[in-house]
Parts: C-alpha cells; structure tokens; sequence
C-alpha cells in the first residue's frame, strides 16, 4: 500500500507536455512501464507528468481504500491487508520516480513540485492512517489473529498494520487528528525546505581563490577543475555535504584551509535565503509535540520503539561509553600532530582545518605512504568490475551483463542485467557515480522497482555516489574512502536484489533503520580482502598490481586517525539524539539554535573544536529531512552487527559460495518479513558481541566496562 489525499490540483499552463492539456501526449507513468523489469521509462518522463500523476494516484489510491473500508463483507486477510498491499501502485511509481529524480537531477521546476506536494502527501497518508473505518476492520483481524492461520510473513504484515495505524494516531480522538495533520503537514514542507536550502547553499557556496600558486597540493586536475567550475579567471573549489572537506587534506596554503572549513561550518546558520536556524527549531518543536499527542516522552522514544535499540536509554549508553575513549584517542591524535606543526615552526595550535593535511602528513611520516600513492591502483571502472562485481560473483555466483538498450536518467548511468549462478535473471542494478550541481551530496541506494512475490515484480536498484569527473580524457581514479563506499551501497543493492519476499512491505531495505546499514557495511570487507584486491587494484596505466608493501602499509593504518573518525561521527550522532530527546518546553527558539548545539556537545564531551561533528545541524539533512531522526547511531550500532559478522566469515573461510548462500538464505533475502536481530542470530547462530567492533576502531584499550 502506498501511505502517501486527494489534492486541489496545481495550476495547469499551456504547456507542450503537459498531458492533461495535449491529450494526444500520453503520460508515462499513468501506467506500468513496458520496458524489462518495469525500469522506468526516464526519456519519456517530463517534469509536467509528475503533478497529474500524482493528482490521479492520489485520487485512485483513495477509491480503493473506500472500497476496502466500506466493505460489507467482514473482513479477512485477503480483503483488508492484502488489498492494502495490492493499492496506490500508480501513486507508489509516481513517488518513487519522482524522488529518484529530486535526488538524482533536480531543477528547479522539480524542487516547486516537491515543495508544493510535501503536505498534500503528508494528508493523503493521513486521510488513510487515521480512517477510522478502515482501522476498525484492521483491528479486528489483529484482535482475532491467533485464529487466523496465517504463515509467518503474513502474520507479521498484520501485525505491521496494526502497529502502523496506531503509531499514526488512528486511536487519537477527532480533535486530536486534526491536530496531528496539521503537525504532518507542516513537518513535510519544513522538511523539503530544509532539503532545498542545504543543497541550495553548498552550490553557492564554493570558496574563490584568485591565485593559482593559493592550491598548491591539489593535483592538476583538481585545479583545473576548480578554475572550469570559477569565473572572471578565479578559482573555485566546491563544498560536500560533510564538515569535512577534502581538498583540506591537500592544500598547503592555510589560509585558503581555514577559508574553506569556514565556510563548510557557517552553512545554514549565517543568515539569507538558506539559513536553515528557523526550519530547525520548527521542526523540533513540531516533532516534540506530535510525539507527545501520541503518547512519547520524545520524538527520540517515539522513533526508537520501532528499531532494534529500541529504548532512548541504549542508545544513550552506547554513546556515552564510546564518546569517552574515542575523544581521548582524538586529542592523543591531536597531540602528535601539533608535534609535527611545532617541529616545522608552524606558529599554530592545531585546529579543524589543519587536521586533515598534518594527518596525512603524520602518516606519511610513520607508515612511509601517501594516500595519493593509491589511486593510480583504482580506476572507477576496473573496480566495479573486477572488484566489486567479482567478489559478487564469487560469494554468491552473480553475473552481470552490461544492457546498452536500456539507460537511466541520465547518459553517465549504466545499466547491467543481474543473473543467478544457473543463468536465472534477478535483477536490473543502475550506476549513478558522478558527481553534478543538480544531484544530492553523498551516496545512496534507490530502489527503482521493489521486489514483490504478490505484485509478480522483480528488483531493479541503482547504486548512487559523487565522485567528481576529471577532465576529459583523464581517468576516473578513487580515493581508499570512494572504493569502499562503492562495496558498501553495493551492499545495500544486494539486500534490495535478492529480496524474496510476497508482500511490498517487506521488499529489500525494508527492515528497521538501524538494521539497514549492516549489510552493506558487512559488504565493506571484501574491498580489502586479498583474493578481490589482487583481481583490482591495478595500476590503470601499466596494469601492475598494488605493491604488497604499499598494501602492508595501508593495513598497518587501519587504526589510524579513528580517534577522529569516530569522534566526529559521535558528535553529530549525539547531536542528533539531543535534538529528538527534548520536550516541547526544552526545544530553542532559531536564535538559540546555534548555542543549543554547543551546549550539547559540551555535555557530552565531545566539544573538542579541532573535531567538528560530521554535520552541523544546520546542514544535517540525514535527521532533519532525510528519514534517520532519532537513528543517526544506526551507523555505530549497525557497525557492532557488522564487526561481528565479519568475524563469522573469517571463521568459517571467508569468501565462498557456501558462505554467501548462507549469508543470503538467512538473511538477504528475508527483507523485513520477519524480527531483525531474529535474522541476525540465524545468520551467525548467536547474539552480537561488541568486543570485534572495540578493536577495529582501537577503542579496546580506552572503553569503560
């Protein structure tokens, strides 16, 4: 079922494409795309085709929800859940295109749609989840489903539905719903402006340098990308979504650093147009008080109940036991390399701009390596390939074929056809890797066409990265960090590609949110594992394989720099938190946004100001519109799971078949059919331990036990 009212339709120009005005232009997503595996039609789709196909998924998706609630016969299994789960297909295409391409390339007609649209989607999903009709019958069949009969995945979708239902507000009274709608209204458009203004700001905001002799220790190409992207014969280096920027790990001259991590730091909270001090502090109230209508001490509690932490008070242990020795490890870190600034008479206190620079400079110094000595070994391609594509192959008996007759949304994207070891097809995977002003900072992973056994679908996924495009002709080489964020969304593709679930609401990723990065961090580990690093790390011009001392090197710093890794990672994680654990009396006004934030890390100790958190509020768009308020330490929890079962491989011969079908019968393939950590003990046969998580990030000598 697709939770997303029958709207006042947008006013309608007289333009060319749009199908409600030319007839004779049909609409492409008025129904089920007839290209394999139902890949949406993109060079078809116009942005004028989004509002009547949302007016009319909407309208339809509605109708059949009247029909199912309405119903004179009593209900059944059949003719209320699986009905629901049969509804709003037209409206769920429609969605799922659209927020591909908001994501992917938007414009600005696309971003009015979005800001236009929020609420009115927001009230059609609670012109459902609070029809009462509706929920009457759906409480019905969970009040009698002992005498059901039902198999374990459609007794779980029952009981989803009746917790969906509740946790929506379905036992509010009248007055308290028209409360609640309201707060879901606003929160989606406040939600879509803070989205906007964050991408909005990092494509204005790119630091101009006037003098070419300012980027010493960025790579020619990366200058002279700068000076194609600046203007009036400037320079121009543009901003990531991260505090962190990654030319700081470069440039020499510091000023040109502290200009940059200035203006990565101020996003949002300077004030104009983009100043995101308001839409924070709106958001936090309303989530606060939708959370108490429904019953929560907190937006925090309300979020939690659903996730596999599930109280405030673990997650709230988890952070205070790791933010101790993980700051600790940050200012010994810190330390070393004020050495390194006084021993070159520096004249400086090392501070967040410098970080990054002298800590490629301390290990250079200690591990005889420079990270730019790797990227010659890792083209773009040869590591989807040989990499990425062959411990697929190898673990599980994939095969991928390249399918030129089909194409994304945009020319860079390529599509390959997804086959079982017997040659039986799975899925279609997209790749989307580069970089472009009109695409979300970051990397994800889009379900195109969820897997579904009762709609008869098969999955299509798309992989989505920001690697910047060189210079024509140059090759595409990446970064230690971009490979193996390549293998870990390729992680996150495999849970979406092996679903072998009946009910879409079980497809794939469909599981709590601090269970969702497991997997593909569990995927993480065959980058550096030594049968699938031999077959690509290739030296892109003479083809010689990474050096095994430069290798032994980088594995010898596997633990460097985590103090600082893990501390700006707790930072924003306990920034989170503090936002969503707050009453309505206790959220700030705009104009205490700014010291709210300083006084919670503060009281966490992790105010250590050469490590700033990874997001500033103000431009944490992963908690204010980005679906993990409440569940940014999904990260760290999701990494216990994960260094726990990366032990299970090394234990049972790493990279086999026998493993990976272990891997994928347990657990990939389940989706959220059944109780998450229930999955997790039937993959690795016992509870997870945090021991092997302790000491991959070199935390086994600080933790408090």
């Amino acid at each position: 079922m697709c939770f997303l009212s029958p709207l006042l339709p947008l006013s309608l120009s007289a333009d060319p494409h749009n199908p409600e005005i030319f007839p004779g232009t049909p609409n492409p997503l008025f129904t089920e795309s007839p290209l394999p595996y139902h890949l949406p039609p993109f060079a078809e789709i116009k942005d004028a085709h989004f509002a009547p196909a949302y007016e009319r998924g909407m309208a339809e998706n509605l109708r059949e929800v009247a029909k199912i609630a309405d119903n004179s016969a009593g209900p059944t299994f059949d003719n209320t859940i699986v009905a629901l789960e049969r509804s709003g297909q037209l409206l769920a295409r429609t969605d799922r295109v659209f927020n591909i391409l908001a994501a992917g390339m938007t414009n600005p007609t696309l971003q009015k749609i979005e800001s236009e649209f929020a609420p009115k989607l927001a009230a059609h999903n609670d012109a459902i989840l609070l029809n009462a009709a509706l929920f009457a019958r759906i409480k019905d069949l969970y009040d009698s489903r002992s005498t059901l009969g039902l198999d374990g995945e459609s007794a779980r979708l029952l009981e989803r539905y009746y917790k969906d239902f509740v946790r929506a507000g379905a036992r509010l009274s009248d007055e308290d719903k028209v409360r609640l709608k309201s707060m879901n209204a606003q929160l989606a458009s406040l939600s879509t402006q803070f989205s906007q203004n964050v991408l909005k700001e990092i494509n204005a905001s790119s630091v101009m340098v006037s003098d070419a002799d300012d980027l010493a220790g960025l790579s020619a190409s990366a200058i002279a990308t700068a000076k194609a992207d600046g203007s009036d014969g400037k320079y121009a280096i543009r901003l990531t979504n991260t505090t962190g920027q990654p030319p700081l790990g470069l440039l020499l001259n510091r000023e040109v650093r502290t200009r940059l991590m200035d203006a990565s730091l101020a996003r949002g909270s300077r004030g104009g147009e983009f100043d995101n001090r308001a839409v924070v502090a709106r958001i936090a109230l309303l989530r606060s008080e939708r959370a108490a209508l429904l019953g929560y001490p907190s937006h925090a509690a309300y979020q939690l109940e659903e996730q596999t932490a599930g109280k405030v008070e673990t997650v709230n242990r988890l952070l205070a036991d790791l933010a101790p020795p993980a700051v600790a490890n940050a200012r010994r870190e810190a330390a070393e390399m004020q050495a390194l600034v006084d021993g070159e008479k520096g004249g400086f206190q090392i501070a967040a701009q410098d970080w990054e620079l002298y800590a490629e400079k301390l290990r250079r110094a200690r591990y005889a390596f420079d990270e730019s000595e790797l990227k010659p070994y890792f083209e773009l391609h040869r590591v989807l390939t040989d990499g990425v594509f062959f411990a697929a192959h190898r673990l599980y008996g994939l095969t991928f074929k390249e399918r030129p007759d089909l194409h994304g949304y945009d020319p860079d994207m390529v599509v390959y056809e997804v086959f079982n070891e017997d040659g039986s097809p799975l899925a279609l995977f997209l790749g989307d890797y580069y970089a472009r002003p009109s695409k979300s900072g970051g990397a994800w992973m889009n379900d195109y066409v969820p897997q579904s056994g009762l709609l008869g679908n098969r999955p299509v996924v798309a992989n989505h990265l920001n690697i910047p495009t060189p210079p024509a002709g140059e090759p595409i080489l990446l970064t230690l960090d971009e490979v193996t964020t390549m293998f870990h969304e390729f992680g996150h593709a495999l849970h979406g590609m092996f679903s072998n679930v009946k009910y879409p609401r079980f497809s794939g990723t469909e599981v709590p949110r601090d269970f969702v990065e497991y997997p593909s961090q569990v995927n993480e580990m065959w980058a550096q594992w030594p049968e699938v690093l031999k077959n690509y790390a290739k030296h892109y011009r003479t083809g010689a394989l990474l050096p095994s001392s430069l290798l032994e090197k980088v594995e010898a710093a596997a633990k460097f720099n985590q103090g600082y890794k893990t501390t700006e990672y707790l930072a924003a994680a306990i920034l989170d938190q503090a936002w969503h654990q707050l009453k309505p009396t206790e959220v700030p006004a705009a104009d205490g946004v700014v010291a709210f934030e300083k006084s919670a890390l503060a009281g966490h100790g992790v105010d250590f100001a050469p490590v700033p958190p990874r997001y500033r509020t103000t431009y944490f768009s992963h908690i204010f519109s980005g679906g993990y308020s409440a569940g940014y330490y999904s990260y760290i929890w999701s990494e216990v799971l994960d260094a726990d079962s990366v032990e299970w491989f090394k234990a049972h011969g790493g990279l086999t078949r026998a493993n990976g079908e272990h891997f994928r019968a347990t657990l990939l393939s389940r989706g959220g059919s059944a109780d998450a950590m229930t999955l997790f003990r039937d993959f690795t046969g016992k509870d997870p331990y945090i021991e092997p998580l302790l000491k991959r990030r070199g935390l086994e000598n600080f933790i408090r036990r």
